[in-house]
């Protein structure tokens, strides 16, 4: 099965995504990088620069530093884009 999670992290590099892995952990941002053993995800960090935010102020969502997940453990992944419209 890990076939299939690697070309749905492929499929949607660059897009904001939910996945849930083995251990019940949620991770929400956007797939950075993917590799046949792990996908790069850069998380949402609140009051970060970027992203959906409020102009100046900084209250708004930014990325934080990309780290890996192992494609293993990944059981779902859907479009976490659709989830603010």
């Amino acid at each position: 099965m890990s076939q299939h999670y690697y070309n749905l992290c492929c499929r949607y590099t660059g897009k904001v995504v939910r996945i849930n892995d083995r251990n019940g952990r949620v991770h929400v941002g956007r797939i950075h990088r993917v590799t046949p053993n792990r996908v790069f995800i850069q998380p949402m960090v609140r009051g970060g620069r970027g992203g959906f935010g409020y102009g100046y102020y900084g209250g708004g969502f930014g990325w934080g530093p990309a780290y890996g997940i192992g494609i293993g453990f990944i059981t779902g992944i859907a479009l976490a884009g659709l989830l603010w419209w």
